[in-house]
């Protein structure tokens, strides 16, 4: 286990990268194959879109990601956080830290974004898909990358989280990102048993319903957990679902410019 954890502490940005593009890319080959639903769209032009948002999250990782690691370092120097402090065994560390994580990381910033109004005119560009496929979980508004991580680095200091531990629980939040939001056809049989401790992929897609409440609904990215626990969990058939949002044109979700300009938009009405 320490050996496991020494190497999530240096991964290399290669392999990092090999990580995030591999499993996006394993998963739509496979959307080819077993599609949940057909859609009459261009597949590589719809990527394309969702590409330009994953580029910006990229580089924003790359600029501002250095100080997240000096606060994974800071935290480690000083002992500080419950990890420390509760002198667990690595494995159970782990566990809890992934948890945690996904409970700062994702549910919480999540769920905020679905309740302060001008913090979900950046998160609607995400909602704003209507072709949900792997590619749609890197579609995120640069503004967004600014809630998502600030919460995150509140995770890091209640925690105490290493490098180690945080690249690990990154890894992790991009794997299951991309099987959450692929198209792809599981039996409910599969993907219901499934649901009881992960996000499964016919769980998540009840979040891309272009209508509330249903939208309002399985905040978490990596441990159904927390949408049972806070009574945010939902499980529909997800051939019942439409996607996108009912205040946008269908037309409009590939225009990136107008997605880019949308938190700015005032014409956009919302009652968040």
């Amino acid at each position: 286990m320490e050996r496991f954890m020494a190497y999530w502490g240096s991964i290399s940005t290669a392999d990092r990268v090999i990580i995030l593009m591999g499993g996006m890319i394993f998963f739509w080959l496979l959307e080819g194959y077993y599609p949940l639903k057909r859609f009459r769209f261009n597949r590589w032009k719809h990527a394309g879109v969702n590409l330009v948002f994953l580029g910006t999250t990229l580089i924003l990782n790359l600029i501002f990601g250095i100080f997240t690691i000096k606060i994974c370092d800071l935290v480690v120097a000083k002992q500080f956080g419950l990890l420390h402090w509760m002198q667990l065994p690595l494995w159970s560390e782990i566990l809890i830290g992934l948890m945690m994580m996904d409970l700062f990381g994702q549910y919480l910033p999540h769920w905020l974004m679905h309740k302060v109004k001008f913090m979900w005119k950046f998160h609607m560009v995400h909602h704003s898909d209507t072709k949900v496929d792997v590619t749609t979980g890197t579609r995120h508004h640069p503004g967004e990358w600014v809630f998502r991580e600030a919460s995150t680095i509140i995770g890091i200091l209640v925690l105490g989280t290493p490098v180690g531990l945080y690249f690990l629980y990154r890894a992790c939040a991009a794997l299951f990102t991309h099987f959450n939001h692929a198209n792809i056809r599981i039996p409910l049989w599969i993907d219901k048993p499934i649901s009881w401790i992960f996000v499964s992929p016919n769980m998540h897609k009840a979040h891309h319903h272009y209508q509330r409440p249903l939208t309002d609904t399985n905040y978490s990215n990596i441990f159904s957990l927390w949408d049972r626990l806070f009574g945010t969990f939902a499980y529909v058939d997800p051939r019942e679902l439409k996607y996108g949002l009912d205040v946008l044109e269908d037309s409009s979700d590939e225009d990136l410019g107008f997605q880019i300009k949308i938190p700015f938009n005032k014409h956009i009405k919302t009652d968040y």
